[in-house]
Formats: C-alpha cells, sequence, structure tokens
C-alpha cells in the first residue's frame, strides 16, 4: 500500500474497532514513538483501551499528504469530550506503517 491508503486504512480500522487489521496496517517492528513502544501489541492494547474508555470515539481524517515513504495526516477526533486535533508522521516500509511520531491537543482525561 502507498502511504497515504495505509494511513486512510489505519483510520478506518481503529473507527470499525478492526483489531485483526493492525496485522496488515502495522510491521512488526513498528515503533510508536509517542508511546515509547516497539511492535503491534502495544497497538492493540492501546486500540482497546482507548475505544473502552471513549466507545463513541471517531477518528475523521481531514487531510494527508505524503512524500516518497512518509505520510502526514491532521486529523480531528471526536468522542472523548470536545473535538481534538492530532497531527501524526508515519514512514511507511513494504506497504505497512514502521514508525509514527504524534502532537495533539487531546486531553484523555
Amino acid at each position: 500500500m502507498n502511504p497515504e491508503t495505509v494511513v486512510r486504512r489505519m483510520y478506518q480500522a481503529a473507527n470499525t474497532r478492526d483489531l485483526d487489521a493492525i496485522d496488515e496496517i502495522f510491521a512488526a517492528d513498528f515503533r510508536s514513538h509517542p508511546m515509547g513502544t516497539t511492535g503491534r501489541d502495544p497497538i492493540r492494547r492501546a486500540w482497546r483501551q482507548v475505544t473502552e474508555r471513549f466507545p463513541d470515539l471517531r477518528i475523521e481524517p481531514l487531510e494527508v499528504i505524503t512524500d516518497g515513504d512518509r505520510a502526514a495526516a491532521w486529523t480531528r477526533i471526536h468522542g472523548p469530550a470536545e473535538p481534538a486535533t492530532i497531527m501524526e508522521l508515519v514512514r511507511v516500509a513494504d506497504g505497512r506503517i514502521a514508525e509514527l511520531w504524534g502532537l495533539s491537543n487531546l486531553n484523555w482525561r
């Protein structure tokens, strides 16, 4: 998958709570810089925890911009309280997300 397609697939999977898609979307040695983790299992746990806490959570991708093997996504998060914004940068390798960096104004409390 190209970077834009894989990023949009990540948001679709998160919105539909499709945890099985994590293996399709993320590389086995995926590195999450915001969480400080490596591998797919931390993503599974994080998605499960967030959606249990915020069952109405929905991620709306507003814009995805790509350059080579990278994509930057600007998203709006609905569900936790006030809508929030997240900016994420991903690096894609072999059709899967290999690394992710992110910034947010989301207050998870």
